[in-house]
């Protein structure tokens, strides 16, 4: 499978917006994005037209990095919300909440999402009482994600739980650290995900 190798930090430069792909390390004083908030390369801090066309693509790239997904993999997902009676650009993101590796992340099991991706395709997590070891598990509200018995001295795991309350846990959540589980009270509504992001200009983007 393709995916991005490079260095981190110059997906948030390059889209204008720190979005926390390092875990810790973005609420540092090492943050890339802090000390260097222009795109990266030599014309970064060059002035740039953009087009309309410019303007939708960034946005997408943008809701695509940030919750680490491949091309292909948000297009599959966007064709299902646009698909599903509602609101597309809110099924998309509601979509990308939904999945189990976000929730591993939003609940403090992971520092990252993509750190939460692995853990979740190592099989460290059930939900409902079973093994579940892909990512892009569509997770469903009353559903109980809990951390297997054999992975409860993970030390990933027990580092990300010290230092969640830096960033928080989502309302729309229960988290149980003595139990090492989450509960999906119900899910998000739109004015609880605070992450500039213009969904209409994907949907946009997409029925060209």
């Amino acid at each position: 499978m393709a995916r991005y190798t490079e260095a981190a930090c110059r997906i948030c430069r390059r889209e204008g917006l720190k979005l926390f792909l390092k875990g810790e390390r973005c609420f540092s004083e090492k943050c890339a994005y802090e000390r260097r908030s222009y795109p990266p390369g030599q014309h970064g801090q060059g002035r740039s037209k953009t087009s309309d066309y410019g303007i939708q693509l960034r946005e997408k790239q943008k809701v695509r990095r940030m919750y680490g997904l491949l091309e292909r993999q948000f297009q599959r997902l966007f064709e299902g919300a646009d698909r599903t009676k509602g609101v597309t650009g809110w099924n998309l993101l509601l979509g990308l909440e939904r999945r189990l590796d976000n929730i591993i992340y939003r609940s403090g099991f992971a520092s990252s999402r993509a750190q939460a991706r692995q853990l979740v395709r190592h099989g460290h997590f059930k939900v409902g009482g079973r093994k579940v070891s892909i990512p892009s598990y569509q997770v469903e509200a009353g559903d109980v994600i809990g951390v297997r018995e054999s992975s409860r001295n993970c030390q990933q795991i027990l580092d990300s739980l010290e230092v969640v309350q830096r960033r928080g846990v989502p309302q729309w959540l229960e988290l149980s650290r003595e139990k090492m589980e989450v509960v999906v009270r119900n899910f998000p509504s739109r004015e609880e995900l605070t992450m500039p992001i213009q969904e209409q200009l994907i949907v946009e983007l997409y029925s060209k």
